[in-house]
């Protein structure tokens, strides 16, 4: 009998190598939080205002990987997980666990940049040499390890020399004399350590890997986000168009009509003039200019169910809405909404990146694809990585959601032939 790879099998396997790769970096992390809930019973105050998003994002990473690794080692079954592996569901594990454990996948910031005269347009797979600063690692403070932790110290070099007893480090500037606390020692000699850049570097010396990874997060939060805004939009008014009839309906038709007839993203553009780019605005926005085709399908359903004998009776029964629409009409009309919030998410994203790519995105705060298509055009000659890498990452993550909107449909419906 063949053995057929199963999702949780290539669920595991990923987790099992992120746990191996990144091992010293867990270790650090566990070392960390020791500290940290040691520091909470001595200052208490001082350490929470020592806490910010990163810090937290890397503990629970750590904690939730593990907790992964277990549960499908020992529990992981279902019907999700038990399904063989497929194109769609293995772009969906990939993203979701570039998602999750974006601080493990890559360790580097994705906005670090320094000595950008060695670092600049390197293409994939290049390795650069660096020092560390003279630090002391056996330290017990919790605000020194988080500084150590966060900061991201070194000095990427060409090569590092001993002139006469002093040490110079030459980059493509020229030779910079090293002072001693600029420089780790070990044995007397200076280590030096390398950087392997896997998929190049953009216009600033930053990592485009760790840029591609931290870039699947703003995608997805966006994405996710807006179909959550869609669905509360679409579901609420077209419940209430389908079950209110006369001029409500009249009044909210009318209405959808009106924000069919205008090109999207003329009014995303008009928004975004009066309250900024920020990530929670594209959320908003996004979300709120793709509400009307949930809306048609929310009306049309409650105005077939309306008059079914099931729901004259819960309504006569003195159900207010609220269980009407929760009871009554949501377990019947599911399969449609989830069919077209899969869609609706690829759609999302698409319209995400193109915001960034003519920056009107989620501004210079957070990494994008568009965005990192938008900066690498200008280097086309030069660096096609820059462009080469986010547009793969956007076109698989398109063609997934189609293909899942596609299966969906299909599992849904019978009666559709594949």
């Amino acid at each position: 009998m063949k053995f057929k790879i199963k999702n949780r099998h290539f669920i595991l396997l990923v987790l099992f190598l992120i746990f191996i790769l990144r091992l010293p970096r867990l270790l650090y992390i566990a070392k960390l939080f020791y500290f940290f809930i040691g520091s909470l019973f001595e200052k208490f105050s001082f350490t929470l205002t020592l806490l910010n998003f990163s810090l937290i994002d890397n503990f629970l990473s750590a904690v939730i990987i593990i907790f992964l690794i277990l549960f499908f080692l020992f529990r992981g079954r279902g019907k999700v997980f038990d399904t063989g592996l497929s194109f769609t569901s293995l772009v969906i594990i990939i993203l979701f666990i570039f998602f999750i454990f974006s601080p493990l996948v890559s360790t580097s910031d994705p906005d670090f940049q320094n000595n950008i005269g060695v670092t600049k347009l390197l293409p994939p797979f290049s390795e650069v040499s660096m020092v560390y600063p003279a630090e002391e690692d056996n330290s017990t403070d919790f605000s020194t390890l988080r500084e150590q932790f966060l900061n991201e110290k070194v000095i990427y070099i060409d090569s590092l020399k001993k002139v006469n007893g002093e040490y110079y480090y030459f980059q493509k500037d020229g030779m910079v004399k090293a002072e001693t606390r600029e420089i780790k020692f070990e044995n007397d000699k200076p280590v030096i350590a390398s950087r392997l850049f896997i998929l190049g570097t953009d216009e600033f010396g930053r990592d485009v890997f760790s840029r591609l990874i931290y870039g699947t997060r703003v995608s997805m939060i966006v994405g996710l986000g807006s179909i959550i805004v869609s669905f509360i939009l679409g579901i609420g008014l077209g419940f209430l168009s389908g079950y209110s009839g006369m001029f409500i309906d009249t009044l909210l038709n009318r209405f959808t009509d009106m924000f069919l007839s205008i090109p999207v993203i003329f009014l995303i553009i008009l928004i975004l003039t009066f309250f900024g780019n920020s990530i929670f605005t594209i959320i908003v926005i996004l979300g709120f200019s793709g509400w009307m085709s949930l809306f048609k399908i929310v009306r049309s359903e409650v105005i077939s169910i309306r008059q079914k004998d099931y729901f004259i009776t819960a309504s006569r029964l003195g159900l207010p809405g609220s269980k009407l629409l929760l009871n009554e009409i949501l377990p019947v009309i599911i399969a449609p909404v989830i069919v077209n919030l899969v869609f609706q998410y690829g759609n999302v994203i698409l319209a995400e990146a193109a915001l960034s790519y003519l920056g009107l995105g989620t501004g210079l705060n957070y990494p994008s694809w568009g965005e990192m298509i938008e900066a690498g055009q200008e280097y086309l000659s030069q660096a096609w990585w820059m462009i080469f890498f986010p547009g793969i990452a956007l076109i698989l993550t398109l063609l997934t959601a189609n293909n899942l909107g596609k299966e969906l449909n299909q599992y849904y419906n019978p009666r559709i032939s594949k």
